[in-house]
């Protein structure tokens, strides 16, 4: 790990720390989000990681982007910081500069119901898009949708848009935008190809898996936790058999889960690859075994407001879903093995 990368994980984990906490969050969930957390987050350069400074970014690379969204998963940030690096990443490549307020990208499976038609001075954008993170905070929503000629995408302005308030299991805004005869300038759309829309989805799958790492990471510390400070017959729970083992399930799956999302990281050059989809399988395998067995050792408090516990768990079990489900993805991998045959199936395995 480089010492840049060492000192952007030391200060998010500060931010977050200090600014990410109980209160804060089961607050973000009736007010959409932390606009003090995203103030901090946006000043210390963290939603330009891995924008070169020539585009008006911070520098650093992807893995420095990826581990201050794992540290952000940890802490159950209440801010679309997967959302803005995505937006920024893609836009940076067309040579925009990046933006420090918050923005979001619609899901890239409904672009079929989002449309550009050609209007004077440039492009006309309508559609109806479900379950866009973040969208009643965001600045502009980065949309894609199909031309006569192809696939365009462009940002939105979110205060153009009829914004319908709707929220995932973990209280995020998830809400239905309606965009209605939008006109985006020449020089603010661009052609979308298949390779663009793959490493879209790829970006995505890999910043959410991400994120449920640092989710997992802060389940397991809490089980931990609890089981040497509640006490029953006079000892500690995690004195009693059963409940090592159920910790020792959980190492397990979370160790798991952190050397795939390790690997997955230390090789994104910012193209699609099996290490992603590998992690994503992963991460969300484990985290359908982690999430049971950390409600049951901590029993009902777990559920409750005043505990945090929930906090990771409910996020992990929506997360997990986005950019495509496990079984979506393992679909996908089982594809790739078929088309390889069986002369690449070893190497496959071992590399």
């Amino acid at each position: 790990m480089t010492e840049m990368r060492e000192l952007m994980i030391d200060s998010a984990t500060k931010i977050l720390n200090d600014l990410s906490t109980k209160d804060v969050v089961n607050k973000a969930e009736e007010e959409a989000w932390s606009e003090q957390l995203w103030n901090t987050m946006a000043e210390s350069g963290m939603t330009a990681v891995a924008v070169s400074e020539e585009h008006g970014g911070i520098g650093g690379d992807y893995g420095d982007a990826l581990n201050i969204l794992r540290v952000c998963g940890k802490y159950s940030a209440p801010i679309p910081i997967v959302e803005t690096l995505l937006v920024n990443w893609l836009l940076s490549e067309k040579g925009k500069e990046p933006s420090e307020q918050p923005l979001t990208i619609m899901p890239i499976e409904q672009k079929d119901e989002v449309t550009f038609t050609a209007a004077s001075g440039g492009m006309s954008v309508s559609g109806k898009i479900r379950k866009v993170p973040w969208a009643r905070i965001a600045e502009a929503i980065l949309v894609i949708g199909k031309s006569e000629n192809g696939y365009k995408m462009a940002l939105v302005d979110s205060k153009q848009c009829q914004i319908d308030h709707d929220q995932n299991l973990a209280g995020e805004p998830r809400d239905t935008v309606k965009i209605e005869s939008f006109v985006v300038n020449e020089g603010n759309y661009f052609s979308v190809n298949d390779p663009l829309l793959e490493r879209m989805l790829y970006f995505g799958t890999l910043s959410k898996t991400v994120l449920m790492a640092g989710a997992l990471e802060r389940v397991l510390d809490l089980t931990i936790a609890y089981s040497t400070e509640r006490k029953q017959f006079g000892r500690p729970i995690s004195r009693f058999q059963a409940i090592q083992q159920h910790i020792a399930v959980m190492s397990a799956e979370v160790t798991a889960a952190a050397i795939a999302v390790d690997t997955a990281i230390e090789s994104f050059t910012g193209e699609p690859s099996d290490d992603i989809t590998v992690a994503k399988i992963r991460v969300s395998d484990a985290a359908s075994i982690v999430t049971p067995i950390a409600h049951q050792v901590h029993g009902a408090i777990g559920f409750t407001d005043e505990h945090i516990l929930h906090q990771s768990t409910r996020r992990l079990w929506s997360w997990r879903d986005e950019f495509g489900s496990e079984s979506e993805w393992a679909e996908r991998l089982g594809e790739q093995i078929i088309q390889n045959g069986s002369e690449g199936l070893w190497s496959f395995i071992t590399n």
